[in-house]
């Protein structure tokens, strides 16, 4: 009301709604201007754990240097992890999946296949995911040494 009594002393007429709108604005005017704030948040994908991401590129490096392609024909072992064929036949016997020699070549197939027996171990005790899968005994100790380099 002190408002209205300032305006009308300047002489001025103004209704009552045309006083509303002219408070509104000059109310306005004095506020800070700022957008309303948001209560949001955000989800980014996480990359995916992968406990043995080193160790087969370590694994891949000792039996093959990286090669994909590799084969041992006094051994029967294909493909970057150098897979036997008893361990074939055991994977595809125990996973019930039906994959040959030649699918040891693909590195996804070959991968698959030395996940498979890493997670029997288990991943936290990379020396005994190596020396099994290099195979038993004293000499395994080697390998593991040979494996430890690149990890």
């Amino acid at each position: 009301m002190h408002f209205i009594r300032i305006i009308q002393r300047f002489g001025m007429y103004i209704n009552a709604k045309k006083i509303e709108i002219i408070c509104f604005i000059l109310l306005s005017l004095s506020l800070p201007l700022s957008a309303p704030s948001m209560k949001s948040f955000t989800i980014f994908e996480q990359a995916p754990i992968e406990p043995y991401k080193m160790l087969a590129f370590a694994v891949g490096m000792i039996e093959t240097k990286g090669d994909t392609m590799a084969y041992n024909p006094l051994e029967g072992a294909a493909g970057i992890f150098q897979i036997r064929p008893i361990r074939l036949i055991d994977y595809n016997k125990r996973t019930g999946i039906n994959y040959t020699r030649e699918d040891l070549f693909n590195y996804e197939i070959s991968e698959k296949i030395f996940l498979y027996y890493a997670d029997q171990v288990g991943p936290y005790n990379l020396e005994q995911i190596a020396r099994k899968w290099n195979g038993s005994g004293h000499l395994t100790t080697n390998y593991w040494h040979r494996i430890k380099k690149y990890l």
